[in-house]
């Protein structure tokens, strides 16, 4: 058996028995981009039906720097949240660097202008859609943001996953901000290059299945969610009242 056979079938061997020290990595991971995942869904989704619905001066400068930010380097959001979180910084005395706080910071504003970005074309398109049926009824931008969102839902699904994919596979800002401290910050891309560095290939290769499987696993659901959200416009397009009884 060649060096990289034995390695597979350790980390075979450390998935079937529950490795603790790869249970904690995968749990934590999944606690740190899931909460950035909502904090982007708290600020990207409001943010992206008011670009949506609202004329307002800037807008375009708006949607132009969020599409922009979709390139953010993820080293310098690290660099940054770094240097507003140390000890010198003007958030130093919260104490939150090398914390899975500071992780969430970091993939928060990696997360929320893909997640704004995405939502934003997802909700344009809608209220161009349903704009003379909304206009009928005299409604306010508050509750024509809240039926395009609540309509849009399922397409507005895949944004969120984009956002956990791109969260969970984050390795450089959380390596700054999280320092990848055994048992504290350590999550599993972190932990993948770590190990890889110091020959342990068993446990990176267990991670790596993990980490490939939740990226796989978010890819089909996104599809799904795209090939439900198509059908159920259809089925919009036959019934377009459907969408105000239900407001």
């Amino acid at each position: 058996m060649n060096p990289f056979e034995q390695a597979l079938s350790e980390a075979w061997g450390l998935l079937v028995h529950g490795d603790a020290a790869l249970f904690d990595i995968v749990t934590l991971s999944l606690q740190v981009s899931l909460t950035a995942v909502a904090i982007a869904a708290l600020i990207g989704l409001p943010l992206a039906a008011l670009l949506a619905i609202h004329r307002f001066p800037g807008r375009g400068a708006v949607i132009v720097a969020m599409n922009a930010l979709l390139g953010l380097p993820p080293v310098v959001v690290g660099l940054i949240v770094y240097l507003m979180l140390s000890r010198a910084g003007p958030l130093g005395e919260w104490g939150l660097l090398f914390t899975p706080t500071a992780m969430v910071i970091a993939q928060s504003i990696l997360v929320t202008p893909i997640v704004t970005a995405i939502a934003h074309r997802t909700l344009e398109d809608f209220h161009a859609e349903y704009a003379e049926e909304l206009a009928c009824f005299r409604m306010s931008r508050w509750e024509v943001g809240l039926t395009l969102l609540r309509e849009a839902r399922l397409s507005l699904a895949t944004a969120l996953a984009a956002g956990f994919g791109r969260a969970v596979a984050e390795v450089g800002a959380v390596m700054i901000v999280g320092g990848n401290i055994d048992g504290i910050t350590r999550v599993m891309t972190t932990a993948i290059a770590l190990e890889t560095s110091k020959g342990d290939l068993a446990l990176a290769l267990g991670l790596g299945l993990v980490l490939l499987a939740i990226a796989l696993g978010v890819n089909a659901l996104a599809f799904a969610l795209r090939a439900l959200a198509a059908r159920h416009a259809g089925e919009e397009r036959h019934a377009p009242t459907a969408l105000i009884q239900k407001g």
